[in-house]
Protein backbone atom coordinates (compact mmCIF):
# COMPACT_ATOMS: atom_id res chain seq x y z
CA UNK A 1 0.00 0.00 0.00
CA UNK A 2 1.19 3.64 -0.61
CA UNK A 3 -0.05 5.68 1.74
CA UNK A 4 -0.20 9.60 0.91
CA UNK A 5 -1.70 12.81 2.19
CA UNK A 6 -3.05 14.95 -0.08
CA UNK A 7 -5.12 18.35 -0.62
CA UNK A 8 -8.16 18.47 -2.89
CA UNK A 9 -10.23 21.09 -2.83
CA UNK A 10 -8.42 23.17 -0.10
CA UNK A 11 -9.30 19.96 2.06
CA UNK A 12 -6.08 17.78 3.26
CA UNK A 13 -6.59 13.89 4.66
CA UNK A 14 -5.19 10.67 3.82
CA UNK A 15 -5.35 8.21 0.99
CA UNK A 16 -3.96 5.74 -0.75
CA UNK A 17 -1.92 5.72 -4.16
CA UNK A 18 -3.58 3.18 -6.90
CA UNK A 19 -2.16 3.78 -10.20
CA UNK A 20 -3.21 7.38 -11.46
CA UNK A 21 -5.74 7.45 -8.62
CA UNK A 22 -6.11 8.14 -4.97
CA UNK A 23 -7.96 6.28 -3.24
CA UNK A 24 -9.82 8.96 -0.61
CA UNK A 25 -9.89 7.98 3.19
CA UNK A 26 -12.58 10.10 3.68
CA UNK A 27 -14.76 7.70 1.87
CA UNK A 28 -14.86 5.70 5.47
CA UNK A 29 -15.92 8.18 8.34
CA UNK A 30 -13.77 6.27 11.04
CA UNK A 31 -10.43 6.85 8.95
CA UNK A 32 -8.68 9.50 10.98
CA UNK A 33 -7.84 12.50 8.21
CA UNK A 34 -4.40 13.07 9.83
CA UNK A 35 -1.21 10.78 9.01
CA UNK A 36 -0.17 10.59 12.90
CA UNK A 37 -3.80 9.51 13.92
CA UNK A 38 -4.03 7.17 11.24
CA UNK A 39 -1.02 6.21 11.87
CA UNK A 40 -1.55 5.68 15.53
CA UNK A 41 -4.34 3.48 15.08
CA UNK A 42 -2.64 0.75 13.27
CA UNK A 43 -3.47 -1.91 11.84
CA UNK A 44 -7.39 -1.18 11.78
CA UNK A 45 -7.20 2.03 9.62
CA UNK A 46 -5.10 -0.30 7.02
CA UNK A 47 -7.58 -2.61 7.43
CA UNK A 48 -10.09 0.01 6.15
CA UNK A 49 -8.54 1.98 3.72
CA UNK A 50 -7.50 -1.79 2.10
CA UNK A 51 -11.44 -2.25 2.22
CA UNK A 52 -12.02 1.47 0.30
CA UNK A 53 -9.20 0.05 -2.31
CA UNK A 54 -10.98 -3.10 -2.77
CA UNK A 55 -14.10 -1.23 -3.23
CA UNK A 56 -13.24 0.44 -6.31
CA UNK A 57 -14.80 3.73 -5.28
CA UNK A 58 -13.79 6.78 -3.71
CA UNK A 59 -10.93 7.76 -6.04
CA UNK A 60 -9.97 11.09 -7.57
CA UNK A 61 -7.06 11.01 -10.14
CA UNK A 62 -3.68 11.81 -8.80
CA UNK A 63 -3.00 14.66 -11.68
CA UNK A 64 -6.06 16.27 -9.61
CA UNK A 65 -4.79 16.47 -6.32
CA UNK A 66 -1.63 18.38 -4.19
CA UNK A 67 0.29 15.35 -2.71
CA UNK A 68 1.75 16.70 0.72
CA UNK A 69 4.59 15.41 2.96
CA UNK A 70 3.31 11.98 3.95
CA UNK A 71 4.20 12.94 7.68
CA UNK A 72 3.74 16.61 7.73
CA UNK A 73 4.46 17.41 11.75
CA UNK A 74 6.33 14.41 12.68
CA UNK A 75 7.28 14.08 16.66
CA UNK A 76 10.81 13.72 16.04
CA UNK A 77 12.65 13.69 12.47
CA UNK A 78 15.83 11.87 13.24
CA UNK A 79 18.92 11.77 10.79
CA UNK A 80 21.88 9.30 10.64
CA UNK A 81 25.77 10.62 9.94
CA UNK A 82 28.27 8.62 8.05
CA UNK A 83 26.66 5.72 7.63
CA UNK A 84 27.92 4.65 3.89
CA UNK A 85 31.57 3.19 3.78
CA UNK A 86 31.92 5.31 0.22
CA UNK A 87 30.55 8.54 1.50
CA UNK A 88 32.67 8.33 4.93
CA UNK A 89 35.52 7.78 2.12
CA UNK A 90 35.11 11.15 0.41
CA UNK A 91 34.51 13.33 3.98
CA UNK A 92 38.16 11.94 5.04
CA UNK A 93 36.54 10.90 8.82
CA UNK A 94 36.77 7.54 10.27
CA UNK A 95 33.89 4.72 10.52
CA UNK A 96 31.53 6.00 13.55
CA UNK A 97 31.86 2.83 16.57
CA UNK A 98 27.60 4.05 17.32
CA UNK A 99 25.22 5.30 14.86
CA UNK A 100 25.64 9.17 15.12
CA UNK A 101 22.36 10.58 14.80
CA UNK A 102 21.18 14.69 14.63
CA UNK A 103 17.89 16.03 14.52
CA UNK A 104 16.06 18.11 11.43
CA UNK A 105 13.14 20.45 12.98
CA UNK A 106 9.92 19.65 11.60
CA UNK A 107 9.38 22.94 10.57
CA UNK A 108 11.79 22.68 7.35
CA UNK A 109 9.81 19.57 5.94
CA UNK A 110 8.34 19.44 2.33
CA UNK A 111 6.49 17.61 0.10
CA UNK A 112 7.26 16.15 -3.51
CA UNK A 113 7.09 18.87 -5.64
CA UNK A 114 7.44 21.67 -2.99
CA UNK A 115 10.13 24.18 -3.56
CA UNK A 116 13.96 24.03 -1.67
CA UNK A 117 14.69 27.38 -1.45
CA UNK A 118 18.67 28.70 -1.39
CA UNK A 119 18.68 30.79 1.86
CA UNK A 120 19.43 34.38 1.57
CA UNK A 121 22.86 33.84 4.38
CA UNK A 122 24.28 30.71 2.37
CA UNK A 123 24.90 29.46 -1.23
CA UNK A 124 26.42 26.28 -0.36
CA UNK A 125 23.00 24.79 -0.34
CA UNK A 126 23.47 20.65 -0.57
CA UNK A 127 21.30 17.37 -1.25
CA UNK A 128 21.62 14.00 0.53
CA UNK A 129 19.25 11.46 -1.19
CA UNK A 130 18.15 9.30 1.67
CA UNK A 131 16.12 6.01 2.25
CA UNK A 132 13.60 7.00 5.52
CA UNK A 133 11.25 5.31 7.36
CA UNK A 134 8.65 6.13 9.55
CA UNK A 135 7.69 4.18 13.06
CA UNK A 136 4.13 2.63 13.36
CA UNK A 137 3.95 1.60 16.94
CA UNK A 138 5.12 3.21 20.27
CA UNK A 139 7.89 1.61 21.38
CA UNK A 140 11.13 1.64 23.50
CA UNK A 141 13.94 -1.30 24.25
CA UNK A 142 13.17 -2.70 20.61
CA UNK A 143 15.69 -5.39 19.99
CA UNK A 144 16.96 -5.78 16.57
CA UNK A 145 15.32 -8.98 15.53
CA UNK A 146 11.69 -7.69 16.61
CA UNK A 147 12.65 -4.05 15.07
CA UNK A 148 10.67 -4.73 11.87
CA UNK A 149 7.54 -4.91 13.50
CA UNK A 150 7.72 -1.25 14.65
CA UNK A 151 8.18 -0.03 10.82
CA UNK A 152 4.90 1.13 9.26
CA UNK A 153 6.81 1.85 6.09
CA UNK A 154 9.33 3.20 3.97
CA UNK A 155 9.71 6.99 1.69
CA UNK A 156 12.44 8.86 0.23
CA UNK A 157 14.30 11.46 2.03
CA UNK A 158 16.46 14.18 0.79
CA UNK A 159 18.35 15.61 4.18
CA UNK A 160 19.08 18.95 2.28
CA UNK A 161 21.80 20.50 3.84
CA UNK A 162 23.56 24.33 3.97
CA UNK A 163 27.33 22.79 4.53
CA UNK A 164 28.70 26.08 6.62
CA UNK A 165 26.06 26.57 9.08
CA UNK A 166 25.90 23.03 9.75
CA UNK A 167 29.54 23.58 10.68
CA UNK A 168 28.57 26.19 13.33
CA UNK A 169 27.58 23.80 15.74
CA UNK A 170 28.74 19.96 16.45
CA UNK A 171 25.23 18.33 16.79
CA UNK A 172 24.35 19.84 12.80
CA UNK A 173 21.15 20.91 13.69
CA UNK A 174 21.04 24.26 12.40
CA UNK A 175 22.33 23.08 8.96
CA UNK A 176 19.77 20.60 8.49
CA UNK A 177 16.46 22.91 9.36
CA UNK A 178 16.56 25.22 7.14
CA UNK A 179 13.15 25.95 5.73
CA UNK A 180 12.25 24.02 3.23
CA UNK A 181 15.59 21.54 4.18
CA UNK A 182 13.62 18.41 4.50
CA UNK A 183 12.05 16.96 1.62
CA UNK A 184 9.98 14.04 2.12
CA UNK A 185 7.80 11.73 0.35
CA UNK A 186 6.01 11.01 -2.44
CA UNK A 187 3.97 8.29 -0.16
CA UNK A 188 4.57 6.21 2.37
CA UNK A 189 5.54 2.10 1.13
CA UNK A 190 4.66 -0.23 3.71
CA UNK A 191 6.62 -3.12 4.45
CA UNK A 192 4.28 -5.63 2.83
CA UNK A 193 5.77 -4.35 -0.58
CA UNK A 194 9.17 -4.02 -0.32
CA UNK A 195 11.14 -7.74 0.11
CA UNK A 196 14.26 -5.87 1.54
CA UNK A 197 14.79 -2.43 2.14
CA UNK A 198 18.15 -3.28 2.55
CA UNK A 199 18.50 -3.65 -1.25
CA UNK A 200 17.25 -0.99 -3.04
CA UNK A 201 19.11 0.96 -5.62
CA UNK A 202 18.80 4.91 -4.61
CA UNK A 203 20.33 7.57 -7.30
CA UNK A 204 19.86 11.23 -7.34
CA UNK A 205 20.39 14.12 -9.79
CA UNK A 206 21.10 17.66 -10.35
CA UNK A 207 19.43 18.20 -13.55
CA UNK A 208 20.42 15.17 -16.04
CA UNK A 209 23.21 15.06 -13.89
CA UNK A 210 23.21 11.66 -11.83
CA UNK A 211 25.27 12.68 -8.47
CA UNK A 212 24.60 9.30 -6.18
CA UNK A 213 23.85 5.93 -7.60
CA UNK A 214 24.32 3.05 -4.39
CA UNK A 215 22.63 0.44 -3.28
CA UNK A 216 20.99 0.53 0.36
CA UNK A 217 23.04 -2.58 1.23
CA UNK A 218 26.13 -0.33 1.50
CA UNK A 219 24.91 0.71 5.07
CA UNK A 220 26.77 0.19 7.91
CA UNK A 221 24.42 0.63 10.43
CA UNK A 222 20.98 -1.16 8.76
CA UNK A 223 17.05 0.41 9.67
CA UNK A 224 16.62 -2.36 12.38
CA UNK A 225 19.99 -1.95 14.11
CA UNK A 226 19.38 2.28 14.13
CA UNK A 227 15.66 1.22 15.87
CA UNK A 228 17.19 -1.04 18.75
CA UNK A 229 19.68 1.68 19.34
CA UNK A 230 17.64 4.40 19.50
CA UNK A 231 15.05 3.12 21.35
CA UNK A 232 17.15 2.27 24.37
CA UNK A 233 17.38 6.04 24.81
CA UNK A 234 13.96 7.08 24.04
CA UNK A 235 10.62 6.25 23.13
CA UNK A 236 9.65 6.23 19.41
CA UNK A 237 5.86 7.06 18.73
CA UNK A 238 4.02 6.82 15.92
CA UNK A 239 5.18 8.80 12.66
CA UNK A 240 8.69 10.01 13.48
CA UNK A 241 10.49 9.71 11.03
CA UNK A 242 14.39 8.32 10.89
CA UNK A 243 16.43 9.18 7.63
CA UNK A 244 19.12 6.61 6.84
CA UNK A 245 22.43 8.31 5.67
CA UNK A 246 23.66 9.01 2.10
CA UNK A 247 25.95 7.78 0.15
CA UNK A 248 28.74 9.21 -1.59
CA UNK A 249 28.45 11.81 -4.26
CA UNK A 250 27.47 14.70 -2.10
CA UNK A 251 28.18 18.63 -3.71
CA UNK A 252 30.77 19.35 -1.12
CA UNK A 253 33.04 16.93 -2.36
CA UNK A 254 33.02 17.43 -6.00
CA UNK A 255 35.37 19.24 -7.68
CA UNK A 256 34.46 22.06 -8.28
CA UNK A 257 31.77 22.35 -5.31
CA UNK A 258 28.42 20.66 -7.06
CA UNK A 259 26.02 23.09 -4.85
CA UNK A 260 22.47 23.21 -5.87
CA UNK A 261 21.80 26.35 -7.52
CA UNK A 262 18.54 27.99 -8.03
CA UNK A 263 16.64 27.29 -11.35
CA UNK A 264 18.26 23.18 -10.88
CA UNK A 265 15.80 20.51 -10.29
CA UNK A 266 16.92 17.41 -7.59
CA UNK A 267 15.75 13.91 -7.98
CA UNK A 268 15.91 11.22 -5.53
CA UNK A 269 14.92 8.22 -6.71
CA UNK A 270 14.64 4.09 -4.66
CA UNK A 271 13.98 1.54 -6.35
CA UNK A 272 10.50 -0.21 -5.11
CA UNK A 273 9.30 3.27 -3.97
CA UNK A 274 9.34 6.06 -6.58
CA UNK A 275 11.15 9.40 -6.80
CA UNK A 276 10.86 13.02 -4.87
CA UNK A 277 11.78 15.78 -7.53
CA UNK A 278 12.16 19.62 -5.89
CA UNK A 279 12.99 22.51 -7.58
CA UNK A 280 15.54 24.97 -6.46
CA UNK A 281 14.73 28.65 -6.12
CA UNK A 282 16.45 31.64 -4.13
CA UNK A 283 14.27 32.36 -0.80
CA UNK A 284 11.99 35.02 -2.07
CA UNK A 285 12.12 38.45 0.65
CA UNK A 286 7.94 38.18 1.49
CA UNK A 287 9.45 35.06 3.67
CA UNK A 288 10.54 37.83 5.92
CA UNK A 289 8.41 37.46 9.09
CA UNK A 290 8.92 40.03 11.93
Amino acid sequence: MKLVTFTHNQITRVGAVVDEWIVDGSGNKNIPESMLEFLTLGAPALKMMQALINSGNFRIELKQVKLNAPVPKPEKFLGISLNYADHIAETGREQPEYPSFFTKQSSCIIGDGDTIYQPKVSDKLDYEGELAFIIGKRCRHVPVDKAHQVIAGFTIANDISVRDWQMHSPTMMIGKSFDTAGPIGPWIVTPDELADPHHLNIKTWVDDDLRQNASTNEMLFNCYEMIAYLSQAMTLNPGDIITTGTPSGVGVKMKPRGYLKPGQMVKVEIEGIGALTNIVKAEPDNLCVY
